[in-house]
């Protein structure tokens, strides 16, 4: 048989475990366990790292049983890769191997004074003051805001630092440290990809940055290792695959990026899940935003190779807008009603909807902002909504493309998709209307844990898997064409940007915190960005 190369991936929601043959890239077998959000407060996300763990271990295990189901030995995979959640953070206890406090998922805006503080104490208070070096804006969105916050309210985490007991990390490091034998000798290692989202990586120097960690107050010797995406890393220490090597780690738009096999200079691709993020890559040599995007560490497959950057433009709330249209408007029973929902209307009927739950992310960076619906008129029924939430994906998608062209001078041709979202055939047509270029999804829509087990299989010492373009497998696709005209476009866009700027500058106040990590409002009249009703949909293909 092929050699078969597995990928763990680890999202917001959920986690999953899956096995590709080496050579055709088909996907042999595959388990998915949901994972439960905490909500402890008002704009706070927080997951399990114990629960991380519980999950991974068993979608191992059952994918190892189907596979042995389908007749297929578990010692034909080579090597296992991870991808994950970006910039969600955590802090364990090396000796213990105990999480000294929940994940803070990305999403979480528990910090949004700690930003404040941190900008204030910029020259001109800007939020782009570390951007030449991180290619980031100071943002709740980025880690090292998150560790700042456990460290200023965290006794446990204060104390374990004090002590030299503390490991920080992503997502990638937790699971990887912890397959590799935990506190009994675990590897603590992340990529360049998942480093260069944590605002205390140096995107030109390729490593952890002295300033940045004395700007944050972190302490350098908490930090993991920082390794290419495609390396051996270390071998799983127990359980089925005892043995195989770990040799692959990106984040999960990184990994998206890979396997859409976007290698090329220019090549883009936008996922659709919880948020939406579009990435294009920039080649051999950072590329920095003029307009509100951000340079991200694309990947590095291998020591020895070149780091290769992308521009991203990040969207925080895509999927979940239709999760939110379900679970608190319980406009549909299920998310797969929307498209059926929003196409029995057929248009919005003047009808904008701003999502903007968590404040805006690309191009604005704006956390003052809040969700809106405007247009409405006595005609207006909850199929002009749903209609207008699927817009709204694809307005905000319009936005950072638009944004990135301009970076970049040479406009996008065609974007490539993929996420949980692009099964529903009516957005993905909006989003070819609302850009006026094609939309292409792949048939294989596992394309970020494709990225991940490709970088595993392409690493030094393993090499099952060729990334040469003529050793590439074809891959099958579906192409949307634009099927209106661009004036009907350009219009719809102009009225959705008139609707963004009503949803500025709506929340004015900050959330102040105790020594013990209690929120507590002032001055607030904010209304619940992510009740406690709404799971967040993974990010993912």
């Amino acid at each position: 048989m092929d050699p078969l190369v597995a990928a763990i991936d680890q999202g917001t929601s959920s986690t999953r475990f899956l096995v590709f043959n080496t050579k055709t890239a088909q996907l042999i077998s595959h388990h998915q366990v949901e994972i439960r959000q905490r909500f402890p407060k008002e704009g706070w996300v927080e997951a399990d790292p114990m629960e991380i763990m519980r999950t991974v271990h068993e979608c191992l295990e059952k994918t190892c049983q189907k596979l042995s189901q389908l007749n297929v030995d578990v010692s034909s995979i080579k090597a296992v890769g991870v991808t994950n959640q970006r910039e969600t953070t955590l802090v364990w206890d090396k000796e213990t191997g105990e999480p000294l406090y929940n994940a803070i998922v990305w999403l979480d805006l528990r910090t949004q004074s700690t930003v404040e503080r941190l900008i204030s104490k910029t020259p001109g208070r800007s939020k782009n003051h570390l951007k030449d070096k991180t290619g980031l804006p100071i943002s709740t969105y980025f880690s090292a805001v998150k560790l700042r916050w456990l460290l200023d309210n965290v006794d446990e985490v204060r104390e374990a630092v004090r002590s030299r007991r503390a490991m920080f990390g992503t997502v990638d490091s937790w699971i990887i440290w912890s397959l590799t034998g935990g506190r009994d000798g675990g590897v603590h290692i992340t990529d360049v990809s998942n480093a260069s989202r944590t605002m205390l990586f140096n995107i030109h120097t390729m490593d952890w940055d002295p300033d940045l960690c004395s700007f944050f107050d972190v302490p350098m010797e908490i930090l993991p290792d920082v390794r290419s995406s495609s390396e051996i890393y270390g071998r799983m220490r127990s359980g089925l695959l005892a043995g195989v090597p770990i040799s692959g780690c990106l984040g999960d738009q990184s990994a998206a990026l890979v396997g859409q096999m976007c290698f090329e200079e220019g090549q883009a691709k936008n996922t659709y899940g919880t948020g939406c993020f579009l990435l294009r890559n920039t080649g051999t040599k950072p590329v920095m935003s003029d307009h509100g995007l951000i340079t991200t560490v694309a990947y590095k497959l291998g020591r020895d190779k070149p780091a290769c950057y992308a521009l991203e433009g990040s969207v925080a709330i895509a999927g979940a807008v239709v999760r939110w249209l379900r679970d608190n408007m319980c406009i549909v029973r299920s998310s797969s009603e929307i498209e059926q929902l929003a196409a029995e209307a057929g248009t919005s009927y003047g009808c904008y909807f701003v999502p903007a739950f968590s404040g805006l992310y690309a191009p604005y960076w704006e956390p003052s902002a809040r969700g809106i619906i405007c247009g409405l008129t006595q005609f207006t029924n909850r199929s002009h909504l749903a209609f207008a939430a699927l817009e709204a994906v694809c307005f905000q998608t319009r936005e950072i493309l638009d944004a990135m062209n301009q970076d970049c001078c040479i406009p996008l041709s065609v974007l490539g998709v993929d996420g949980g979202m692009t099964g529903n055939r009516l957005l993905m047509q909006l989003q070819a209307d609302i850009l006026c270029i094609p939309v292409v999804r792949p048939s294989m829509s596992e394309t970020t844990a494709l990225g991940a087990a490709m970088a595993a299989g392409a690493a030094e010492g393993v090499e099952v898997w060729n990334l040469s373009p003529d050793q590439l497998p074809e891959v099958t696709s579906e192409k949307y064409e634009p099927q209106i005209n661009t004036e009907d476009s350009e219009f719809r866009f102009a009225r959705w940007k008139k609707a963004v700027q009503k949803a500025m500058n709506w929340e004015t106040s900050e959330t102040s915190c105790t020594s013990n990590g209690v929120g507590k409002k002032t001055n607030s009249s904010t209304p619940s960005w992510i009740p406690s009703t709404l799971v967040p949909t993974r990010v993912d293909p």
